[in-house]
C-alpha cells in the first residue's frame, strides 16, 4: 500500500524551526510536501493574494522532501499545493505549524497557521493545525513531538468531519511532562488592545498595536484552561461562521412586515 500523502505549509516560513520539526514527524506517516510562505506571515489570518503576483520557487532546504516556497499568504500555500504542487493528487492529511506562539481562543481568527489547516478544510481535507505556546525562535519542541505524532496518526486512522479543521495547541516546556490531552472549546478571551502614538526619524507618524490578552472564561473544558495546567489542547474548528442560534431569535424579535 502506498504511504499517505502529507501537504505542510506554516506562517512562520519555510525556514522556522517549528515547520522543520513538523517534516521530520510527519516523514514518519507519509509523503511529504511541503508548500510553505518564504517569509513570516503570523497575523495573517484568511488572506489571499489578489492585487499582486504570487511566487512559487522550489526550495532543497529538506531532506528527501519536495519542497516549495511561496510569496503568498499561509492559505495561498495550500491552495497553491492543491491546484499546482500536487495537481491531480489529494493530499490525505493537510497540516500546518507548528508555530512559534499560542493560536488558542479568540487568536484561531488572526492565524496564519489555522488559515492554512482550514483552507484544507475547505478543500475537504483532514487538516490539523499546530502551535506551542513559546514565541522564541529557538522554542525547544522536544517535548511535544510524540504528541503531534499521535494526533495526525489518529487523524490518518480515523479521518474528521467534512469541513473541520483541528486547532492544537501546546503549552511550553516546563520541568513537568506534559499532563496529557484535553478535547477543548475555544475560552471566551479576547485581546485588550490600544495604539501606541509614535513618530519616525522624519518626525511623521504612525501607530503600533499593542494590548494584553484578557481571558473572561471561569471553565475548566476551555483551551486556555488546559494549556495553564499544562495539558495540550484540541479544539475542533470549522469554517461556517454563521451563530445558528442567533436565527431563531432574530426571526422571532424582529418586526418582518416592517421590512417588506
Amino acid at each position: 500500500m502506498s504511504k499517505p500523502l502529507i501537504l505542510v505549509s506554516n506562517d512562520d516560513g519555510i525556514t522556522s524551526r517549528g515547520i522543520r520539526v513538523l517534516v521530520n514527524i510527519m516523514q514518519k506517516l507519509g509523503d511529504v510536501v511541503v508548500v510553505a510562505p518564504d517569509s513570516p506571515q503570523s497575523g495573517m489570518g484568511h488572506a489571499i493574494t489578489i492585487g499582486n503576483t504570487l511566487r512559487l520557487v522550489e526550495e532543497e532546504i529538506f531532506t528527501d522532501v519536495l519542497a516549495y516556497k511561496s510569496s503568498g499568504t499561509p492559505a495561498d500555500c495550500v491552495k497553491l499545493g492543491k491546484h499546482y504542487v500536487l495537481k491531480d493528487r489529494a493530499p490525505d492529511l493537510v497540516v500546518s505549524g507548528i508555530n512559534h506562539g499560542s493560536n488558542t481562543s479568540i487568536s484561531v481568527l488572526y492565524s496564519g497557521t489555522m488559515s492554512a489547516a482550514i483552507e484544507g478544510a475547505i478543500e475537504g481535507f483532514p487538516s490539523i493545525g499546530f502551535s506551542l505556546c513559546d514565541y522564541s525562535s529557538k522554542a525547544d519542541f522536544s517535548h511535544v513531538e510524540d504528541l503531534v505524532y499521535k494526533i495526525a496518526k489518529q487523524v490518518l486512522d480515523h479521518g474528521m468531519p467534512k469541513g473541520v479543521a483541528l486547532n492544537v495547541n501546546f503549552p511550553p516546556k516546563r520541568n513537568e511532562p506534559i499532563k496529557g490531552v484535553k478535547l477543548c472549546r475555544q475560552a471566551r478571551a479576547k485581546w485588550q488592545e490600544e495604539f501606541k502614538e509614535r513618530y519616525d526619524p522624519n518626525g511623521q507618524k504612525y501607530f503600533w498595536l499593542a494590548g494584553n490578552f484578557v481571558n473572561y472564561d471561569k471553565g475548566e473544558d476551555n483551551d486556555e484552561w488546559a494549556i495553564a495546567n499544562n495539558y495540550a489542547s484540541i479544539v475542533p474548528c470549522q469554517y461556517d461562521l454563521t451563530a445558528h442560534h442567533a436565527i431563531t431569535q432574530i426571526n422571532e424579535d424582529w418586526d418582518w412586515e416592517a421590512m417588506r
